[in-house]
């Protein structure tokens, strides 16, 4: 554990630098409000909003880009991966349907004011789906699963099959 750990402080040394400021853990806010006090992470799910929206559709799968955004007076912060235990629900009533992640999984990426980040919901349009309109799931950092659940809205529909990508930078 100690290796994991000391990567996790080189990448985040090396990006606070990059950056020209701290960034927050996500367990441990370390930038400075304006009281003086610390700031609260962007990855925790309280402080960040995001939105379902289509995407392009590429060879038998239907996609949709889940974006995150986080406003002004939270860290920046680190996510890395696909998040996992991802629900998807319509009008509150469990989709009973699983998705698994694919893609890079330990590439850190930059979250926070200024910095949305979003993350690709695969979708095969080749099998019978269902409608759903929320999406719930806890986001990952390079050193594991960000305490807390984050939720998603916006139409989309989901089916057996149904994968979610890396969280990557940008809206």
């Amino acid at each position: 554990m100690r290796t994991t750990t000391g990567k996790i402080a080189v990448t985040a040394t090396v990006l606070a630098a990059a950056l020209g400021g701290g960034l927050a853990q996500a367990s441990a806010p370390a930038a400075a409000a304006p009281d003086g006090g610390p700031m609260p992470s962007s990855c925790r799910p309280a402080n960040h909003l995001a939105r379902i929206t289509p995407d392009a559709s590429s060879s038998g799968h239907s996609h949709y880009r889940v974006t995150l955004t986080a406003a002004r007076g939270y860290a920046p912060c680190l996510l890395a991966g696909s998040p996992v235990d991802v629900r998807f629900y319509h009008h509150g009533v469990p989709r009973k349907l699983p998705a698994g992640g694919y893609g890079p999984q330990h590439t850190p990426v930059v979250f926070g004011p200024g910095r949305p980040v979003h993350f690709d919901i695969q979708v095969p349009n080749y099998l019978p789906s269902v409608p759903a309109d929320e999406a719930t799931f806890t986001l990952r950092a390079p050193g594991g699963d960000i305490p807390g659940e984050s939720a998603a809205s916006g139409r989309l529909r989901v089916s057996e099959g149904t994968v979610v990508g890396p969280v990557r930078p940008g809206a």
